[in-house]
């Protein structure tokens, strides 16, 4: 995934997201957002207040065309999931009923298993001031809630949508410990090149007169090592180090003079290969 843009590959699979009865087109441009960020593609909505297609939903999903240019609109929530397996519905509140409810992450496990073996799924979102009615959550199989706040359990639909996107894409990791890309690796430091780091340290501000008074100076020299030898250096944070000593060798401050024995040109020029570095 760290690869460049050709090497990306769109991910696009898993279950049908259907919103019943939604109000603003700039929330359906944010669930397409948040689908597509985590490879879902498939967009059903049941009787969308302000119509469709939506210039606001297209602008609100930015640049997640290919959900919104597939979207389907249904009259009814029957005629949505008529083809579909196996639904869940999502809520945040309690319901009378005989329906499993299940988290996130066991429902994002089961969609991945249904999936795996050919089952079409889906996954229903209310509206976004009432959720959905008891009506429509007796046609689903399975009811899938949130852990949130107890005293704050209000989520908007972009949100609920783009948690159970983002579990759905968790459960088919190989390692969800993964990330997508990492630092770079870089070689340690020798204990030659800390060491240079240390002298070139001490050299700089023994010339500005750091360690005082004199007496202490063994002191403080211990205390500055300490401090840069807390953790391992690599080579090229070395290098980044000592370009920023060196900067301080290589112009005055106003009103001072350069360095002792040196031009303004020669301290420009001085340690230039450690600036580049």
């Amino acid at each position: 995934m760290a690869g460049t843009n050709s090497e990306r590959v769109m991910l696009a699979e898993g279950p049908a997201i259907i919103l019943v009865e939604p109000q603003l087109g700039e929330n359906i441009g944010m669930v397409a957002r948040a689908m597509a960020n985590f490879g879902l593609v498939e967009l059903r909505l049941v009787n969308p207040r302000d119509g469709w297609p939506s210039d606001k939903a297209r602008a609100a999903a930015s640049k997640a065309d290919h959900v919104i240019d597939g979207t389907v609109v249904y009259d009814t929530l029957e005629e949505a999931i008529a083809d579909l397996n196996f639904v869940y519905a999502t809520t945040a509140r309690y319901r009378d009923g005989f329906k499993p409810v299940r988290s996130p992450v066991t429902a994002a496990e089961t969609l991945r298993a249904k999936f795996r073996t050919g089952e079409k799924t889906g996954i229903l979102f209310g509206r976004e001031k009432s959720g959905l009615s008891n009506e429509e959550v007796a046609l689903a199989d399975e009811i899938v809630t949130f852990p949130v706040n107890p005293a704050f359990a209000s989520l908007n639909i972009a949100q609920a949508v783009l948690l159970m996107s983002y579990e759905w894409m968790k459960s088919g990791m190989e390692d969800v410990h993964g990330v997508p890309f990492d630092a770079p690796e870089q070689p340690a430091a020798t204990k030659e090149q800390v060491i240079g780091l240390f002298e070139h340290l001490e050299e700089a501000l023994d010339a500005r007169n750091y360690f005082h008074p004199p007496h202490k100076k063994a002191r403080m020299i211990e205390n500055l090592r300490a401090v840069f030898s807390r953790r391992a250096f690599t080579g090229p944070e070395i290098h980044v180090v000592r370009g920023v000593i060196s900067s301080l060798d290589r112009f005055a401050r106003p009103g001072q003079r350069p360095p002792a024995g040196k031009s303004e040109s020669e301290a420009e020029a001085t340690h230039d290969d450690d600036r580049d570095a």
